[in-house]
């Protein structure tokens, strides 16, 4: 198996922020594991060949809670995921309808495709465009 990369995430909110992902980014779930109580012990939501892991505030190890810090904790992120998608507009416009906060507005990038930069509700920075790596023209 080829390695590969796959953010995790933590929320407040999961199980919100589980519908939020799906609706305005189109993320299908995977897998959703939830605790007694409803909130999230571990899910895995997919896009195309990727893929993200999110979970619960305080539903996971001790360890990995103390090790993760909320954007609000930190005033910011420190990792943005990016996600390519085929209609950049549309996923732009379905983001500001649900309430992202549009950090940069979707333009077309120097480097190819179009793009833009968005908070979701609970602060995480995503980056969403046209531009896939994998696939740029030689050159």
């Amino acid at each position: 198996m080829p390695s590969t990369a796959i953010p995790c995430l933590v929320y407040r909110d999961a199980p919100r922020m589980i519908d939020w992902l799906c609706e305005v980014f189109g993320f299908a779930r995977n897998a959703v594991h939830e605790t007694e109580d409803g909130r999230i012990a571990h899910a895995e939501l997919t896009l195309g060949e990727g893929m993200i892991m999110l979970g619960s505030q305080g539903a996971g190890s001790a360890e990995f809670d103390r090790a993760q810090k909320m954007p609000s904790e930190l005033g910011g992120t420190t990792q943005s995921p990016y996600l390519v998608v085929a209609d950049a507009d549309a996923v732009y416009a379905r983001a500001r309808t649900a309430g992202a906060e549009i950090v940069i507005a979707i333009k077309d990038e120097a480097y190819g495709g179009r793009g833009f930069s968005c908070r979701d509700p609970e602060g995480h920075l995503w980056n969403v465009g046209t531009y896939d790596p994998w696939r740029r023209p030689a050159g």
